[in-house]
């Protein structure tokens, strides 16, 4: 599988922005899909995960104001993102593995390439 990441942009804090993953190959629909982020001078963090049936798993940060969604028809995984604050500002990365527990824990078996999102106070 193959990931194109797209929707970021600048808002300013309180916006909403959504952000799409559409994937290319046959076997998408087997993938646990996720989004992570990635801060000037910190560390790829883990924003959420979706498994093939629609099970989530969120970061505490985020729980309440993102939701992940997918449609295996499609080919696409979204982020949803509402209530931004100025800590959101990251390049963000969608990504697959086998199964959510793998997403979760990082070992990712495909990364898209990243979108920015800047939030403004």
């Amino acid at each position: 599988v193959q990931l194109q990441a797209s929707g970021g942009g600048l808002v300013q804090a309180g916006a909403f922005l959504r952000l799409s993953c559409a994937a290319s190959g046959r076997t998408f629909s087997s993938y646990a899909m996720g989004w992570f982020r990635q801060s000037p001078g910190k560390e790829r963090e883990f924003v959420a995960g979706i498994d093939w049936s629609g099970i989530t798993n969120y970061e505490d940060s985020v729980k309440g104001r993102f939701t992940i969604s997918r449609d295996n028809a499609r080919k696409m995984v979204q982020l949803h993102m509402d209530s931004l604050k100025p800590e959101d500002t990251a390049v963000y990365y969608c990504a697959a593995a086998p199964q959510l527990t793998r997403i979760r824990g990082g070992y990712v078996e495909v990364w898209g390439q990243g979108t920015l999102v800047t939030v403004s106070s």
